[in-house]
C-alpha cells in the first residue's frame, strides 16, 4: 500500500476499472481507515465533495454500505473554463462482525470525510473474570 502522503485523490480513489452505474456515471471506492478499541470499531472514509445530504450508510444482515455522490459546481453566473474533479458515486460495502451495535452506530462528516463510530454491544466487551475461593 502506498504511503499516505503519496496518494493523489483523483488517481487512487478510482476503482481500478470505473463501472458505469448509470448513463456513464463513474463509482470510486473511498480509501478508509479503520481502528479498534475495547468499545468500539471506527471507520473513517475519504469522500471528498461529498456534501452530507448526498451520503448513505445502511446496515443490512452484516453489511456495512456507504455511498455518496459527488455533485457537479454549477452557477449560472459562471462558465467553466477548467474542469478536472471528476463526478461520480463513492460505493463501498463491510462485512461486519455481528459484534455491533447496529441500533447504536454513528456518523458523522466532516471536511469531506466520514466517520462512523461502531460500538460494540455490552456482550462482547472484554471483561475480567472475579475468582473466588472455596
Amino acid at each position: 500500500m502506498a504511503d499516505k502522503s503519496e496518494r493523489r485523490p483523483q488517481d487512487s480513489a478510482r476503482v481500478t476499472a470505473p463501472r458505469a452505474a448509470e448513463a456513464g456515471e463513474l463509482v470510486f471506492k473511498p480509501f478508509v481507515d479503520i481502528f479498534e478499541n475495547d468499545r468500539e470499531i471506527i471507520l473513517i472514509a475519504d469522500m471528498p465533495g461529498v456534501a452530507a445530504e448526498d451520503m448513505t450508510v445502511e446496515w443490512r444482515d452484516g453489511q456495512l454500505t456507504i455511498a455518496g455522490r459527488v455533485r457537479p459546481w454549477e452557477n449560472a453566473e459562471e462558465s467553466d473554463i477548467l474542469v478536472e474533479f471528476e463526478m461520480g458515486r463513492y460505493v463501498r460495502h463491510f462485512a461486519l462482525p455481528e459484534a455491533i451495535d447496529h441500533d447504536r452506530i454513528e456518523a458523522r462528516t466532516t471536511d469531506g470525510a466520514l466517520r462512523l463510530v461502531l460500538p460494540k454491544p455490552e456482550r462482547a466487551l472484554p471483561r475480567s473474570i472475579p475468582v473466588q475461593t472455596g
